[in-house]
């Protein structure tokens, strides 16, 4: 399943971006630098010019590819959202249980990901974690009503729309598939968030992902 997973092409929404960073050697660089930098020293003292100076390049090579750094984190949360599709789609293959589909895809959403050794095109242990942090920047700004109309962030509604999917297959009458979904996975990155940075706002176990069994508990006594 890796090499499959490493192999496939996440199409992102063309309104996003100038030129497809993936479609050349240069824009490639600036996806896995850009996803170093903003895991290293955060979104807000990310900036193009360090970007720049990391590949030996110009502010303004970069900015054919983005707008700015805003269209870029926008970029990287939903190449992450089209790969955890793909990842679903491969989790609960075969698995004939309603129940234990949607009990996979539950931890698929709410884990925390770490990959045995990073394979291209990027580095999803990185962009797992600049997701939790960082992701909710790409939609919690003033923009988000015109970004979505163009349909920037449909591979993040069609992720909650195929889990919410599982819900009712396990409960067709459950009013608010939609909501319990969105509500887990921003959740879940706010509770590995606050595991790692304020934990005392949150309860951590050894030996327990305490964080994947919370909410695996709190959706099926929430749809029975």
């Amino acid at each position: 399943m890796r090499d499959i997973l490493s192999n496939m092409n996440v199409q992102i929404n063309q309104h996003i971006y100038l030129k497809n960073p993936e479609s050349s050697e240069l824009g490639r660089k600036i996806l896995e630098v850009s996803i170093l930098l903003i895991d290293e020293i955060g979104f807000e003292e990310f900036t193009f010019r360090k970007v720049a100076k990391e590949i030996n390049s110009t502010e303004a090579s970069i900015y054919r590819y983005f707008e700015n750094k805003h269209k870029l984190l926008l970029y990287l949360s939903s190449w992450y959202w089209g790969w955890m599709e793909y990842r679903l789609a491969f989790c609960v293959a075969n698995i004939e249980s309603a129940e234990q589909r949607l009990e996979k895809a539950i931890q698929l959403i709410t884990e925390n990901y770490q990959e045995a050794e990073n394979s291209a095109p990027l580095d999803k242990t990185r962009l797992n974690r600049i997701v939790i942090s960082e992701s909710s920047k790409s939609y919690l700004t003033k923009l988000v009503d015109k970004e979505n109309k163009v349909g920037a962030f449909g591979g993040y509604k069609k992720l909650v729309a195929k889990i919410a999917d599982m819900v009712l297959e396990v409960n067709p009458t459950y009013k608010y598939p939609h909501m319990l979904i969105s509500t887990i996975i921003e959740g879940a990155h706010l509770q590995r968030y606050f595991s790692q940075h304020l934990p005392r706002l949150t309860d951590s176990y050894v030996g327990e992902d305490s964080i994947k069994n919370f909410y695996n508990n709190l959706v099926f006594r929430s749809i029975k």
